[in-house]
């Protein structure tokens, strides 16, 4: 008797070509579900619908087709145990030795402007899922296949053995099919979690599922003996896995992080052009400027030093001026909304400078997910948005429009500097940064000692309280007039204090922004 394969898929590429070479060139007969049989029907290759072939009609609309024993016993009975032969004969049950199918296109469907949660639910699959799973348990018996790049890899695997496929193959094709179904399952809890699980009163779901697809494989991770991958968690591109790379070499891991570490920070800044320059993910330079040249001139000139090396984000599209300025000094990565021609053209003078265009710099992930040893932590994204409206004077002395102006713009770059973090400001560019030392103290005079005498007359951002009021006093000697901190020490009144004495602003936020 000829051997019997199942086809039955939403996406219908290389199907024919699929079906086809297996009748013709390796004598199979072929069962498919209705729009899959019409698709091979057309193309005049001979199939049996699975109604026919089960004796019972699609229902509900098409809910139910292939759930039935006619199928399941032919995808899961065992060749080697007798019982299930004789339960396939009694029931006259023909074994199927492959089964393609893949999904209806929920990812796709969710991704559509307005669709409901109604019309979501519809495109959840039932019967693909359950004959994945069977088939792909039952990898000791038949093929399953679940994407139409394994096509020709089948049926040249039928060439080389003598119609029958090696058992590394199927394992490998039952491994893909059970990771396809979780991806599947994966996408719909995430969906269903946003759609439903919103109305719970817990922050954070009782369950998180974290699942992703292999955009590529990076040479290596922070150093050269670490492996590393890049993932991609949604179907259809979205973030980085969208941007578009206009030249350059191969993104690393390094430079991925970097990049996301800038993104988050020029994602800050949306009512003026602002540029950031990054370095191990803290930015040596962060401006504002009448003109996307002038923010990447006064970001650069912030600290030219760190600059080499850096990665560049820029919220508006790249023109020939500051092109010419970007090609300079070495850069990593340059990512923009867009790029003019002219500048484009300049900057391929840097073939190796990775360029790329990102029109949607401000989405980014919800949540961060952190590896522990036995699991992983989950926080919500830090993405409340600063209001001025209610952040707190509690010094004698108030502020001027530009210092207030100035004060936002430190706490908005600090927020995106590692803890403890110190931002020293001026006319809305960074004069000096203190990043990820172990008392505030120390970042408060690195941050002073880049500013040099810019700190005069300058602003200071700090991401968390003060405990002591010796910050304030070495920040008065060197030229500070204001000072941004969330307050909430209990020792706040000595800090206030200590700010009366020298004249200072501050300022309290009520906000903490710890970036560990």
């Amino acid at each position: 008797m000829a051997r019997l394969a199942l086809l039955s898929v939403s996406n219908k590429t290389g199907v024919i070509d699929l079906a086809r070479s297996l009748v013709e060139e390796f004598g199979f007969d072929i069962i498919s579900s209705g729009g899959t049989a019409k698709t091979l029907k057309d193309a005049g290759i001979p199939v049996t619908k699975v109604s026919d072939y089960t004796g019972s009609p699609e229902i509900l609309g098409g809910r139910v087709k292939t759930l039935h024993p006619r199928i399941h016993g032919g995808i899961l009975a065992q060749r080697d145990v007798a019982q299930d032969l004789t339960d396939l004969e009694n029931n006259q049950i023909r074994p199927i030795d492959l089964v393609v199918v893949n999904l209806y296109p929920f990812v796709e469907a969710i991704a559509k402007p307005g669709v409901t949660l109604s019309e979501a639910i519809e495109q959840i699959d039932i019967g693909g899922p359950a004959m994945l799973r069977a088939s792909s348990k039952n990898f000791a018996h038949l093929t399953v296949l679940c994407e139409p790049s394994q096509y020709a890899e089948y049926l040249q695997e039928l060439r080389d053995h003598a119609g029958k496929p090696t058992l590394e193959f199927r394992q490998r094709c039952a491994l893909k099919g059970f990771l396809h179904t979780g991806s599947y399952d994966q996408a719909i809890a995430s969906y269903l979690t946003e759609a439903i699980g919103a109305q719970e009163t817990a922050p954070l779901p009782q369950q998180y599922n974290l699942s992703g697809q292999k955009l590529q494989s990076l040479r290596y991770g922070e150093n050269p003996h670490q492996s590393a991958g890049w993932y991609q968690t949604e179907t259809t591109p979205t973030g980085w896995a969208a941007a578009t790379k206009l030249q350059g070499k191969e993104l690393s891991y390094n430079n991925l992080v970097d990049l996301e570490a800038a993104r988050r920070i020029i994602s800050e800044f949306t009512d003026s052009p602002a540029a950031t320059i990054i370095k191990h993910t803290n930015p040596c330079g962060t401006a504002e400027g009448s003109t996307i040249y002038d923010a990447y001139q006064k970001a650069f000139n912030a600290d030219s030093t760190s600059a080499f090396g850096g990665i560049v984000a820029l919220n508006r599209p790249i023109d020939a001026d500051t092109a010419r300025e970007l090609t300079k000094t070495f850069l990593e990565c340059v990512v923009a909304p867009g790029c003019e021609p002219d500048a484009q053209e300049i900057l391929a003078a840097k073939a190796n400078v990775r360029l790329l265009i990102l029109p949607d710099l401000h989405s980014g992930p919800k949540e961060t997910v952190k590896a522990i040893a036995g699991g992983f932590l989950i926080q919500a994204a830090d993405d409340i948005i600063a209001d001025v409206s209610q952040w707190q004077v509690v010094t004698e002395r108030q502020p001027t429009a530009s210092e207030l102006t100035e004060l936002l713009f430190a706490w908005k770059v600090c927020k995106h500097v590692k803890s403890n973090a110190i931002v020293v400001s001026g006319d809305r560019a960074t004069l000096g940064v203190g990043a990820g030392q172990m008392n505030r103290v120390g970042s408060v005079k690195i941050a002073l000692e880049q500013a040099g005498e810019k700190a005069k007359n300058a602003a200071l951002a700090s991401d968390g309280f003060f405990p002591f009021d010796d910050s304030v006093r070495t920040a008065a000697a060197a030229g500070i007039t204001a000072i941004v901190q969330p307050g909430g020490s209990v020792r706040d009144q000595v800090v206030i204090k200590a700010a009366n004495e020298l004249g200072l602003v501050m300022v309290f936020t009520g906000v903490r922004h710890f970036l560990h």
